[in-house]
């Protein structure tokens, strides 16, 4: 089981901020689990389709998509920050 974690406009968009799931046969990689959570269709599709900007972090580490992921991981999702 991984914790799922949205934030700031993706959890709006998505209306849910955490999810609990077990990873499915085949998802071992930050960018498999998007492609399978975009595989959802609809917003999902729309909100973390490879075309948009989305940074992850796995145990709160900034992670690529080839970072892994395994059971009882946090994974976090959320837009990039700017400041100014």
């Amino acid at each position: 089981m991984v914790k799922l974690l949205y934030f700031a406009r993706l959890r709006e968009r998505l209306d849910c901020a955490t999810e609990s799931l077990e990873l499915p046969a085949g998802v071992s990689t930050v960018g498999a689990l998007r492609l399978w959570l975009a595989g959802r269709g609809g917003e999902w599709q729309a909100a973390l389709a490879q075309d948009q900007s989305v940074r992850v972090a796995v145990n709160q580490d900034m992670a690529s998509d080839a970072t892994p992921v395994q059971d009882h991981d946090e994974v976090a999702f959320f837009p990039p920050v700017t400041g100014g």
